[in-house]
């Protein structure tokens, strides 16, 4: 969905669809925006007023939970890349400033308990679980750029406890991205040297060299999770995962990425841990 600053606009007041969503119905109202609830809205308004008293101010403010099943969230201003996404969009600008405002997200995250018995979404959860909430689906969609970089995370709904480089790999897998050159013939990301920015995002976002030596081995692990979650959307009749699969090619291009990316881990890996440029 693109962010704007208008305000005032007496449609605003019954509520302006934001696209982008795919899972979720969410509409504009002034400086608010109203969400459908899930069952974990109560635990990550908690966790986002606790981020905010952690000091980190890259994430909506909760402002309530309403009983006709939906939540109010503040307004984050800004521009969010949709579909077929924009040159600035893949520029190393917004890698670079995807990932350290992720590394910031995570700092905060790291002081502030995970509540342990919220019922968290499993759909892009960290399979091995983690000491912190993960956000799990830092896609361009849920990331708020201004003037190109990174200012916001939003659309918490399918985070979970998890490690950091989970969250880490799942950035990799949208922004970099992990993606086959077949599948990436004709759109934005055709071209892109995807060691290098691999390189460019551990850096940027200062991954450790343990964390580094894992990255390859977790981004596939998060595309084959990512593979069961829209395995089970088609299958439950979702009518947007259906037309999505079919336009991206179906199941053949989720075997071609994941066996692409098993072939070039050694080239991933060297690119991640080797000398600097």
């Amino acid at each position: 969905m693109t962010h704007s600053s208008e305000s005032g606009d007496p449609a605003e007041e019954k509520g302006r669809p934001l696209a982008g969503g795919m899972m979720n119905t969410v509409s504009r109202h002034g400086d608010r925006v109203v969400r459908t609830a899930t069952p974990a809205s109560p635990a990550i308004h908690a966790h986002l007023r606790s981020l905010a008293q952690a000091g980190f101010d890259g994430a909506p403010v909760p402002l309530r939970l309403r009983a006709d099943g939906h939540e109010e969230l503040g307004f984050v201003e800004g521009d969010v890349a949709l579909p077929p996404f924009p040159a600035w969009a893949m520029s190393e600008q917004a890698l670079c400033s995807a990932a350290e405002l992720l590394r910031r997200y995570h700092e905060a995250a790291a002081r502030v308990p995970v509540d342990t018995t919220a019922p968290w979404s499993r759909d892009l959860a960290d399979p091995e679980g983690g000491p912190i909430l993960c956000h799990s689906d830092p896609c361009l969609e849920n990331i708020v750029f201004r003037q190109g970089r990174a200012a916001a995370l939003i659309d918490f709904d399918l985070a979970a406890p998890g490690r950091p480089v989970w969250d880490v790999a799942a950035l990799a897998y949208y922004l970099v991205p992990a993606l086959d050159p077949v599948s990436a013939a004709g759109t934005p990301r055709e071209g892109l040297d995807v060691p290098r920015r691999l390189r460019v995002l551990a850096d940027a976002y200062g991954l450790s060299f343990d964390d580094r030596h894992s990255l390859p081995g977790v981004v596939e692990q998060y595309t084959a999770v990512a593979r069961a979650f829209v395995t089970a959307r088609v299958e439950s009749g979702d009518e947007l995962f259906v037309r999505d699969l079919e336009r991206l090619g179906g199941w053949e291009r989720w075997d071609r990425r994941q066996a692409w990316l098993a072939d070039r881990r050694p080239v991933f890996l060297a690119a991640l841990t080797g000398p600097s440029d």
